[in-house]
């Protein structure tokens, strides 16, 4: 079962964050072949979005990573 993220598929989530969550949201795809994307604002990398095949249903799941120095900007 093929869980690579298609360049379609990172389309259709970029449109979905961007209109759920910020409209400066880009979703890329990575370089390898996975089935993780990367989440964008600008220039920053927030986190992934993974795709999850689980008994012929597929999910994606984000996951945000937030570095303890990035909270003492703050």
């Amino acid at each position: 079962m093929n869980k690579n993220m298609t360049a379609g598929e990172a389309a259709k989530l970029q449109r979905f964050l961007r209109n759920k969550l910020n409209p400066e949201m880009a979703v890329q795809c990575r370089n390898r072949p996975d089935e993780c994307a990367e989440i964008h604002i600008g220039d920053e990398c927030l986190g992934v979005v993974a795709k999850i095949i689980d008994e012929g249903e597929t999910s994606y799941s984000f996951e945000i990573t937030i570095l303890d120095i990035d909270l003492e900007e703050l």
